[in-house]
């Protein structure tokens, strides 16, 4: 039996979306059902997507509804939750967490701030859980400054931070400007905010200088927090055209000390439709769908240990999710 696996972040909601699609398409997205089981994942980490457009809100609720009834449809998915820790390795079934990637998917640019969080409460009431809140995604929204903008942390985002407080919810730092991770970090300390903090699905600029990537500080103060840093597998995040490079991410991030802090966010999502052609491929096909993942465990046990590949492959998100429902 191959290493059981935690994937921090897929796309997977936001494909069933649209019209004739199934968990089961092994084609066009890399995180099907059979991907999921071939590669031994116990636990996929869902995100609840959405651009900043008008109306953006009600299409993250929709995503919050079609998480609701997976987890009530008679298949292999099911809500993930505290008492399912104790059985991770033996569940037979995929269990599923919901994440929020960007605050439009509750609150888009025109809406009070008041009813976006309405919307996020009953986004929580379908989902259960939400592991995470990114801010924003590639643009700059309301709360602040996304990976390709230069704003930093807006007064809705530190409403936004508040409402966090000790809810046990982390803020995802994969999609902030620099100026936005900063000013997060900044505001948490001032204010001595409770709130955990991680990077779900982000890779590290030294080895790859892309600003979807993380600067050495922030991955260190992740690291200081007992925060989780999710491998991206995205060969634009990578490197595009090395593949050896997804090992050398991992041995920079345990040269800062993040031997308990890395983690999978392999970021499987629908490309078929990406206007950018020159990124096709947009995975290695070593990296290309979750299946791959006993492989890539036999490259970084062969790499860094086998201690080390069990962490990376569930153990430190394990201890994040003991940590955070304690």
């Amino acid at each position: 039996m191959s290493q059981p696996v935690i994937d921090l972040h897929c796309d997977l909601l936001s494909y069933l979306t649209r019209p004739n699609t199934t968990i089961y398409d092994t084609d066009n997205i890399g995180c099907s059902v059979q991907d999921l089981k071939a590669g031994n994942v116990k636990l996929q980490v869902m995100a609840i997507f959405a651009p900043t457009e008008a109306k953006s809100h009600e299409y993250g609720l929709k995503q919050s509804e079609i998480f609701r009834d997976l987890n009530l449809t008679d298949n292999e998915l099911f809500r993930f939750e505290k008492k399912h820790l104790s059985t991770f390795s033996n569940n037979e079934n995929i269990g599923m967490l919901a994440a929020v990637e960007s605050g439009a998917a509750f609150c888009d640019e025109n809406m009070d701030l008041k009813e976006g969080f309405k919307n996020l409460e009953t986004i929580i009431e379908n989902v259960g859980n939400i592991l995470y809140i990114s801010f924003t995604h590639h643009a700059e929204n309301r709360f602040g400054g996304g990976n390709f903008a230069e704003a930093g942390l807006k007064n809705d985002g530190k409403a936004l931070i508040d409402y966090l407080h000790q809810r046990n919810i982390a803020i995802d730092f994969s999609h902030t400007s620099d100026a936005l991770a900063y000013d997060i970090l900044n505001y948490i300390s001032k204010e001595n905010i409770q709130v955990p903090i991680l990077a779900s699905h982000s890779n590290y600029r030294p080895v790859y200088d892309h600003k979807r990537n993380l600067p050495d500080d922030v991955t260190k103060e992740i690291i200081h927090q007992q925060g989780l840093i999710g491998l991206n597998f995205v060969r634009a995040f990578v490197n595009p055209d090395h593949v050896e490079a997804l090992e050398e991410h991992v041995a920079h991030g345990l040269s800062l000390g993040a031997e308990n802090a890395i983690s999978y966010g392999a970021d499987y999502f629908y490309t078929k439709d990406m206007p950018d052609k020159s990124r096709i491929p947009f995975y290695f096909a070593e990296h290309d769908n979750a299946s791959k993942y006993p492989k890539i465990n036999t490259i970084f046990e062969e790499k860094f240990g086998q201690d080390q590949m069990e962490k990376i492959s569930s153990q430190n998100a394990l201890d994040f999710l003991g940590r955070l429902w304690k």
